[in-house]
């Protein structure tokens, strides 16, 4: 049995196979062919799909001759708009043929501009998509209005963004076009007016703003005026327009257009989570907390939190006051007509309460001792602890608690 002659694939067709392979491991920004939860329905779809072509290129000339830069002439008194027309195979042999274009009726057509389209070139200087069958690098446009894309006061008081709706383009294919164009005028002085606007025109991006625009580069101009016995007179200018456009070919766009649509993420939440099984989260929350060790004010503390602190709380708080040793003996220091202050109810008293320099040198409160005595109070020094002994010449300060 002879074999089926293979059928050779076609570009959109190496694109689907491409499109899915992860052999290369890069990843596009354009969701799988072949997950259909990824892939958005364009049917019903206001939004075109994108498509520029050498077609595209060709009427941005005649739109920016005619909407910008809008070529005229001074004849017989009137003002005359300069028409534009394409150089088809016909009209430019003709017009290489005669020297000039000529109506139906025979008449000599001037002023006008004819062009027509020499050659495109590949423009590598510029991006590139690096593999047509496997395009990974996309544009991204987003449409201004949409269902989803609507205020209201709902999202305002959630925090919620607006969704954006998101178009998937692949990365066009850069060229460069070159032009002949003929300008054909009745005398000098108006062909001169037309170089001269068109001359200003150059080096600039023509086009529609609103849709694509194409950097349009002039050279030279050359301007030729033929008076033959008998025959019209004409002047006649040559000149070539080169212009760097982008194509993207509209079987490309129509294999991605179900997959090319995405929309934006309306919010971000970031929520907390815990680690570890229930059983060790049951454990923890069971386990009791460790008390920290009391202080003499903590009773003093929670009383407040529950009933308030008096006056004479408060004041006993802010008690901080400084004696000087009246007597200095066997390590011993005696405060004459000194007294502790009244320890109000659920405070707690200690050595904490006060503070001892001696010689201006900071005691720690576990060597010494602090007691009422007579009317006096005297502080006792552990000489065992301290390592040494206080007489007479020394000078020994308390503070704290004591009036």
């Amino acid at each position: 049995m002879a074999k089926n002659k293979p059928i050779p694939k076609t570009q959109a067709e190496l694109f689907k196979e491409q499109a899915d392979s992860k052999a290369s491991g890069a990843k596009s920004i354009i969701p799988n062919l072949k997950k259909r939860e990824l892939q958005r329905s364009v049917k019903n779809d206001d939004v075109k799909r994108l498509h520029i072509g050498l077609r595209d290129i060709d009427e941005t000339i005649v739109y920016y001759f005619d909407k910008v830069i809008q070529p005229t002439v001074i004849q017989n008194g009137s003002k005359l708009n300069v028409p534009v027309l394409y150089g088809s195979p016909e009209r430019w042999k003709a017009v290489q043929k005669d020297g000039y274009y000529r109506d139906k009726n025979g008449k000599i057509q001037a002023p006008l501009i004819m062009f027509k389209r020499d050659s495109v070139t590949k423009n590598r200087s510029y991006g590139n998509k690096v593999d047509p069958n496997n395009p990974l690098t996309y544009g991204v446009f987003k449409k201004q209005f949409s269902k989803k894309n609507v205020y209201d006061r709902f999202s305002v008081v959630t925090n919620r963004n607006k969704i954006d709706e998101l178009y998937g383009v692949i990365v066009p294919e850069y060229v460069t076009l070159n032009y002949s164009c003929i300008i054909f005028t009745d005398y000098v002085e108006q062909m001169n007016k037309i170089i001269e606007a068109i001359n200003y025109a150059s080096d600039s991006y023509w086009g529609d703003y609103e849709k694509f625009s194409f950097r349009a580069r002039i050279d030279e101009y050359t301007t030729n005026t033929e008076v033959t016995q008998g025959q019209d007179r004409t002047v006649k200018t040559n000149f070539t327009i080169t212009m760097n456009g982008y194509v993207i070919p509209d079987s490309i766009q129509a294999t991605i257009a179900g997959m090319n649509k995405f929309y934006s993420k309306s919010s971000v939440n970031f929520k907390l989570e815990t680690t570890g099984t229930l059983e060790e989260l049951l454990a923890r929350s069971s386990t009791a907390t460790a008390e920290a060790p009391a202080r003499f004010f903590d009773s003093a503390g929670q009383q407040s939190a529950q009933t308030g602190l008096n006056a004479a709380e408060i004041a006993y708080i802010n008690a901080n006051n400084t004696f000087l040793a009246d007597s200095v003996s066997g390590n011993s220091a005696t405060f004459n007509g000194v007294s502790f202050i009244a320890i109000p109810t659920g405070f707690t008293g200690g050595v904490e309460r006060f503070t001892l320099y001696i010689n201006g040198q900071f005691v720690p409160a576990q060597h010494y001792t602090v007691q009422e005595s007579g009317g006096n109070v005297v502080v006792a020094i552990n000489s065992t602890s301290t390592e040494f002994s206080i007489d007479s010449g020394d000078q020994v300060v308390i503070t704290g608690k004591i009036s």
